[in-house]
């Protein structure tokens, strides 16, 4: 997963109080849940304005009263009465998310939007992300590098009010040398946001209000590296190495969250405007590109559309459930991805980049580079999702052209 700041954290130090009931929503919608956002000093709120209501819509309050709609299938209780709400819709849910403006994040966040969902996003940056989505619904603040012992008002309501939680934040795995202090960065970003967002899952649900699922990234860095032909499948075992570690730890922190858990474990995304390949583009356009190594390492590549698509197919898709690899279904060596990767730009790609030099130059993170795993999509394929782009070639001319 790419992005500066994109894969967890913990947030300020509010301690949760009782979540309100469907009748307190009711008396406190519009304005007032506004206000009420903007009562916390460490948090900025943005309303988007409000859509055109729909027939359903109005059917929906006449049922739910206030209410902005019926809930992702869960049982609802107060003083007074118990009912049974309606499932959500994709492309009519509320949806929060974690680490929205990294790589994969801002095209996520963008897809979600354009399909008529409802997005809170929590981020570093309210007014920055703000500007990045003036159609979201609120931007919340949410620091992954700070672990804190309770979770923020703010975020547990607007938990308790989503259909789906989606958590992509952490540091950057790329970026600085990874030393003593920078491994443990990598660690609690992701485990600090994933810790928060399962609490505050778990809190919503010991009131019958937890969101339907609870969408979590990881990486295929889970496997550890191998150059063996044999490929990992969700089912396989964790690698020994840093990454491998990180990731175990990572899982660990959401499989126990109070509803239906998705872990994306993401391959190598390819896109124009970050991630490996984007580092990559600005070589070959000058003809300086070539593999990296001997060229044999894996490469479990993924189309970003694609990336973004298995996101939302583990929201809809209540057969997905714990691991889920977001990988294509044709993993190739690393050299080639360079002629690949050349064909596609018409430029040459037969300058290598020496192992010792990276080595020398990145320390134990040339495994990045130099080392891989063959990773397939066995879980995703399980439940038919349709790669957009199945093979390299496909990909690299979409992203390229």
């Amino acid at each position: 997963m790419s992005e500066p700041r994109r894969l967890s954290g913990f947030v300020s130090g509010v301690r949760v109080g009782s979540a309100p009931t469907r009748g307190q929503q009711q008396q406190h919608s519009g304005l007032a849940s506004k206000a009420r956002f903007g009562t916390c000093p460490t948090i900025t709120t943005f309303t988007a304005a409000p859509k055109a209501t729909s027939a359903r819509s109005l059917s929906r309050a006449a049922v739910f009263g206030n209410d902005k709609r019926p809930r992702a299938t869960r049982t609802t209780h107060n003083s007074s009465r118990s009912m049974v709400m309606m499932a959500a819709s994709y492309g009519d849910m509320d949806i929060v998310v974690a680490g929205g403006t990294g790589f994969v994040g801002k095209r996520l966040v963008r897809k979600l939007l354009s399909d008529g969902n409802r997005v809170t996003l929590l981020t570093r940056s309210p007014t920055v992300t703000n500007a990045l989505f003036p159609t979201a619904s609120k931007c919340l603040a949410f620091d992954a590098a700070v672990p804190r012992g309770s979770v923020p008002a703010e975020v547990q309501d607007a938990v308790s009010h989503a259909d789906a939680v989606i958590n992509l934040t952490g540091a950057p795995i790329a970026d600085g040398r990874w030393t003593p202090e920078r491994k443990k960065e990598l660690t609690a970003t992701r485990v600090n946001s994933t810790t928060i967002l399962r609490s505050a899952i778990e809190h919503a649900s010991s009131e019958n209000n937890a969101p339907a699922v609870f969408v979590n990234a990881s990486a295929i860095g889970f496997y550890g590296v191998s150059e063996s032909e044999s490929a990992f499948t969700e089912d396989s075992a964790a690698g020994d190495d840093f990454l491998a570690g990180l990731c175990v730890e990572w899982e660990k922190a959401a499989s126990t969250a109070a509803t239906r858990v998705v872990m994306i474990r993401t391959g190598i995304v390819l896109g124009k405007d970050g991630g490996a390949l984007g580092k990559m583009l600005p070589l070959f356009a000058i003809g300086l590109g070539g593999p990296l190594g001997d060229g044999k390492q894996w490469v479990s590549w993924i189309h970003e559309d694609d990336e973004v698509g298995i996101i939302i197919e583990a929201v809809k898709n209540e057969s997905l459930k714990g691991a889920v690899n977001a990988v294509a279904p044709n993993a190739v060596r690393f050299g080639e991805l360079a002629a690949a990767l050349g064909r596609a730009m018409s430029r040459p790609s037969l300058i290598p980049a020496p192992a010792f030099a990276l080595k020398v130059l990145l320390g134990e993170q040339a495994t990045l580079v130099l080392d891989g795993q063959r990773v397939e999509p066995k879980r995703a394929t399980e439940a038919q999702y349709a790669f957009q782009f199945p093979d390299l070639d496909s990909a690299l001319r979409n992203i390229v052209s």
